[in-house]
């Protein structure tokens, strides 16, 4: 992702809980005159706020549904705004703690949100880029004594500076095996999110159920994550009009036939096993693409463009979920 430059916003320095973020020394804007006790100051004239509205706007157009996820993201965003604001008027207080954990099934936005969430904390100054290294336990668990450690450190250094997300890691924690090394990656992490609070950012992603366990069952970890967003699954109607959205993103449009044999396929795909929200609608998106792309190339004919824009009902009937099959996965 590109790095953007720091808006000065007010002009007083990035917070941080010892300084800037980062061992390389950045140039700061001039120290700010603290305001008097009677001064007025607008968010809205502060250039970060201007990059956040437009962010949060984003948010807004490319995720459908999830109003509650949506409002919490605009809660956070508030809170830094006035964080910003009191250290004007020499309200100095703790810097906010921002590890955060997000549940939900598969398919659910919690990348697209973690990469959004990235953008306002580097809009605000709290990251010092809007990056986000993804990990799952495959790199963070070593496989032998010794082992874990450098790789939980290297993948911690590649995120400093911006976000940690950890997918699935309720895998860190195996309470069955007492020879796993997960436990010493959650010890590592401990560590690092109290110390480098002014350099990384860690979410913790998974499913509700097992997040629960997971942070019950480490009271260290849970206590340094204060922001816990629930994505729930979409709706019928929903996934609905992500499909419809993705399709038109893609140049392409169902014809009316094939938008009625999409939604079928939706209401049985919905009640198989594996479903995954959004992601399966891109992927049943992506096989109707190449049910389509066949069935042009066997026309053998001269295309116009309205053929290559087109998606029909044979190109989503062709799928495996309206046949009488123990794999219906699509």
């Amino acid at each position: 992702m590109t790095v953007m430059d720091t808006p000065n916003g007010f002009g007083y320095p990035r917070p941080s809980a010892t300084g800037p973020a980062g061992s390389e020394p950045e140039e700061q804007p001039a120290k700010s005159v603290t305001l008097a006790d009677d001064a007025e100051l607008d968010l809205s004239a502060d250039e970060a706020a201007a990059r956040v509205e437009q962010t949060l706007a984003s948010l807004d157009a490319e995720l459908v549904g999830l109003a509650p996820v949506k409002r919490r993201v605009r809660e956070i965003a508030s809170l830094l705004q006035v964080d910003r604001a009191r250290r004007r008027f020499g309200l100095t207080s703790s810097r906010p703690t921002l590890h955060m954990s997000f549940t939900g099934g598969p398919g659910t936005g919690k990348t697209t949100v973690a990469l959004r969430m990235a953008a306002i904390l580097h809009a605000l100054g709290y990251i010092r880029a809007p990056r986000v290294h993804t990990v799952t336990r495959d790199d963070l668990v070593g496989q032998f004594i010794g082992h874990t450690a450098p790789k939980t450190k290297e993948a911690i250094a590649r995120a400093a500076g911006g976000v940690l997300f950890i997918d699935e890691a309720y895998y860190l924690f195996r309470p069955e095996n007492e020879r796993d090394y997960g436990q010493e990656v959650i010890e590592i992490l401990l560590t690092e999110m109290e110390n480098e609070r002014g350099d990384l950012v860690v979410i913790f992603a998974g499913y509700p159920d097992r997040m629960a366990t997971f942070f019950s069952a480490n009271p260290g970890l849970s206590s340094r994550v204060p922001h816990h967003i629930a994505f729930d699954d979409y709706s019928y109607p929903e996934l609905l009009q992500i499909a419809g959205l993705m399709v038109a993103s893609e140049n392409f449009r169902f014809d009316e036939a094939a938008h009625q044999a999409f939604s079928e396929y939706l209401s049985r795909r919905m009640e198989q096993p594996r479903f995954s929200n959004a992601r399966s609608v891109r992927n049943a998106i992506e096989r109707s693409r190449l049910r389509q792309a066949r069935r042009l190339v066997e026309l053998r004919r001269p295309l116009r463009k309205e053929d290559l824009v087109t998606l029909t009902a044979d190109d989503i009937y062709g799928s495996s979920v309206f046949e009488d099959s123990t794999d219906k996965s699509g």
